[in-house]
């Protein structure tokens, strides 16, 4: 079956960078990435997912973290430049990013905000993070996606 192309597949193939698409079942009841994981028969250390924050100082920044795992507001905030730093509204994500829960992308959002990625990506020699649509992820090389997107690789999780 042929994937739809998302435009964070489209961006990855005009930089000429290596990727490939990996189709899930979605449960739009439970959307959260151990699904998500449980689907594709992976490691949830291996599949990340894409959570936007604001900073008090610097506005909205990226965090992208394990499946599992929390974002740890004090240290995002630190690596961030900022103070203090929240979760956005999942009312705000659309808006924001062009992007659904559950779908989240950290490539090809409408704006390009800093993003951090939690340095245990580092550790594999591939991840998996959200293609841009629920159903969609990207198995991608995590030194590739650093590169293309300019993450900072930081401790961020709880």
């Amino acid at each position: 079956m042929k994937l739809a192309k998302t435009n964070a597949a489209r961006l990855l193939d005009k930089a000429g960078v290596n990727y490939e698409l990996v189709a899930y079942d979605v449960d739009e009841n439970y959307l959260a990435a151990t699904h998500v994981a449980q689907q594709l028969g992976q490691d949830i250390n291996q599949v990340f997912k894409t959570l936007v924050l604001r900073g008090d100082k610097t506005g909205l920044f990226v965090c992208i973290v394990p499946g599992d795992a929390n974002v740890d507001l004090k240290k995002a905030a630190k690596v961030s430049g900022n103070k203090s730093a929240q979760m956005i509204h999942v009312k705000e994500l659309l808006s924001l990013t062009g992007y659904i829960r559950g779908g989240c992308s950290p490539i090809g959002m409408k704006k390009p905000y800093p993003e951090f990625i939690h340095q245990t990506a580092m550790d594999y020699p591939f991840i998996y993070v959200s293609a841009g649509v629920r159903g969609l992820q990207l198995k991608i090389d995590p030194k590739d996606l650093v590169n293309f997107q300019k993450i900072n690789v930081s401790d961020i999780i709880e």
